[in-house]
């Protein structure tokens, strides 16, 4: 049971000074040179009373990464791996992430830099491993604290929990249900989260600080922060109740405004919506062929309509790693970046200040993704949380639950994982009704692989209730309803158009039903209709089937609004429950459970 806090004194606030830098052995984005800037003033220069005053110039380091989801530990299988590209033309594959890491290489990073500034791009918790999520993300919240994290704009999956719990992240104190997990209450984040576009419904003011101003000896940088506008329809509607997402650029030019009249004329825009580059791996040139040529999705039309008067932008939500420019409204070029996910990389970015008209001087800026590799010392500090909180989730996480005999991957269209636990709650949805049909998951929702190896000593193929937490974190219930062939056509319809139409999302489906989609094609025909089978047999539009899906897809999360339409409504456990009882049901150690197949949906190409 969580432990009663004791009354706590004013808890500190923002550290003054940050934790002693690790030894040096990571070379940051160098200074820039003078030819590269208007003048030629350095720092050290003379003025006419004699003496010295700072130089013109100053390079200010912006350290960024986003999408942590609460990865404290290096995450397993292909979410603990980054892609890079060779000089040959090749890649390989870098075991990447675990915040011990994390902490090392931006330590090192700082080494030396006087200016440096660390903020975050959004989904720093939420859909977290067991060591995070089991206790509502405090364990991030303080990794993040002794990460010297600034600032970061809010993600989607900071609202899984509500308003309230975002808030008392942001605040401290205990949790209202589940109380204090130590003998000291909840501090809450030393660091701002800014939630410039999301208002309450009934006072229409921002329900979280919009922006944030960064001042050293005179050199100010302004960040406002913002999620994507689309958060309602990615999170459960309890997540999002009273509140409203406001347009992300016309919320960004609003506050940028706020800010030049205040004086401060850097600007640097913390946005939870993101891009998918040309290729996935982290040290790709998106500028090649030409500026932003590389990057496609939401973030591009975003970064052509924000304002000039915005230097930088650091993005997320879509786990994708990019450094590129996109041209503003005045078609200058502005940088574009994103780390990826899960503490794998960080972005360093040199942004040169112009004391003399307080803004950056954009043709300096410079910026690259560093991998966060597993070959530097831990950072013992971090060590010390991780081993505290394990401590603490042990006897929940550590009980088997199944066995595997080889890795089951959460990647591709279809992907194996995807297809088990779609099996998984077939089966949990044939208990509370034999007539069910079938199952339909979202990818979204499966958040990391299942991994042969052992990880902390359960033993190789064995399947921990921790391993499973990580797979399935957002405790949803299995739903059961009714739905017409039709609609059930008109779902899968619905993972290739309306906001599923620039990228699709492939539902995973259960055993028994078959479709082809063509992607070839385009809109709805990618779903080939005829294709579609349930146990060989052609879906018959008028007949009645009884489909489980979990509570987020059967509120039409995720662009299926036609699965908020079912009928006969039977809620079960959650899923993370079924997916335990069919392991245990169907896998031992010595009959491990294969990896799926994929083979239920035909995907030309």
């Amino acid at each position: 049971m969580p432990a009663t806090s004791p009354a706590h004194p004013e808890r500190r606030r923002r550290r003054t000074n940050r934790f002693a830098a690790l030894a040096a052995g990571v070379v940051t984005v160098g200074a820039l040179a003078a030819a590269g800037l208007p003048g030629s003033a350095t720092a050290g220069e003379e003025h006419q009373g004699g003496g010295h005053w700072p130089g013109r110039y100053q390079d200010v380091q912006l350290l960024s990464f986003n999408d942590l989801h609460g990865n404290l530990e290096p995450p397993a299988g292909s979410s603990g791996r980054v892609t890079e590209h060779q000089h040959d033309g090749t890649t390989k594959t870098i075991d990447a992430g675990g915040v011990e890491y994390l902490a090392t290489h931006l330590r090192q990073a700082r080494t030396g830099e006087k200016y440096s500034i660390t903020a975050a791009g959004g989904d720093m918790v939420g859909a977290s491993p067991l060591i995070s999520g089991l206790f509502h993300d405090e364990p991030t919240i303080e990794a993040l604290n002794k990460l010297d994290l600034d600032v970061t704009s809010v993600g989607n999956h900071e609202f899984d929990e509500g308003a309230k719990e975002l808030s008392r992240l942001q605040n401290g104190g205990c949790h209202p249900t589940d109380g204090c997990y130590t003998d000291e209450e909840f501090e809450g984040a030393d660091f701002p989260y800014l939630a410039a576009n999301v208002l309450d419904e009934k006072t229409k003011k921002p329900i979280l600080k919009p922006y944030w101003v960064w001042k050293k000896n005179g050199v100010k940088v302004g960040f406002i922060g913002v999620t994507l506008e689309g958060t309602p329809d990615i999170v459960s509607a309890e997540g999002v109740k009273g509140l409203s997402f406001k347009d992300e650029t016309e919320t960004i030019n609003k506050y940028a405004k706020v800010l030049q009249k205040q004086g401060v004329k850097s600007i640097v825009a913390l946005i939870h919506e993101g891009g998918f580059p040309a290729s996935t791996s982290y040290n790709y040139d998106c500028d090649s062929p030409g500026a932003g040529d590389g990057v496609s999705g939401p973030i591009v039309d975003i970064a052509k309509n924000i304002t000039p008067q915005v230097d930088a932008l650091v993005t997320g939500h879509t786990h994708a790693p990019y450094v590129c420019t996109i041209n503003d409204p005045a078609g200058k070029p502005r940088m574009v970046t994103s780390a990826a996910s899960f503490g794998r990389l960080y972005t360093d970015t040199t942004l040169t200040y112009d004391r003399l008209t307080g803004d950056i001087a954009r043709t300096a800026v410079k910026s690259a993704n560093h991998v966060v590799t597993r070959d530097v010392p831990k950072a013992p500090d971090m060590t010390e949380l991780i081993s505290k909180w394990n401590t603490l989730a042990a006897p929940i996480g550590n009980r088997a639950i199944g066995h595997i005999s080889g890795d089951i991957g959460n990647t591709g269209t279809e992907s194996p994982l995807g297809d088990l636990i779609a099996d998984a709650q077939l089966a949990h949805g044939k208990q509370l009704d034999p007539e069910t049909d079938l199952a339909l998951m979202n990818p979204g929702g499966i958040r990391a692989p299942l991994t042969y190896a052992a990880k902390a000593g359960e033993g190789d193929g064995v399947v921990t209730y921790a391993e499973g937490f990580t797979v399935q974190p957002f405790a949803n219930t299995v739903n059961l309803q009714d739905f017409t062939g039709a609609q059930l056509i008109q779902v899968l319809k619905e993972q290739v158009t309306g906001p599923n139409a620039a990228a699709p999302k492939v539902l995973q489906v259960s055993s028994g039903l078959s479709y082809t989609l063509d992607l070839t094609k385009s809109g709805a025909d990618r779903v080939v209709t005829d294709s579609v089978k349930l146990n060989g047999s052609a879906i018959d539009p008028a007949a009645t089937y009884r489909v489980a899906t979990n509570s987020f897809l059967a509120g039409g999360g995720d662009g299926f609004p036609t699965l908020g339409q079912g009928a006969n409504d039977v809620v079960g456990s959650d899923d993370l429950t079924a997916l335990e009882q069919y392991l245990t049901a169907n896998s031992s150690a010595a009959a491990p459970i294969a990896p799926p197949k994929a083979d239920r949906i035909t995907i030309v190409k």
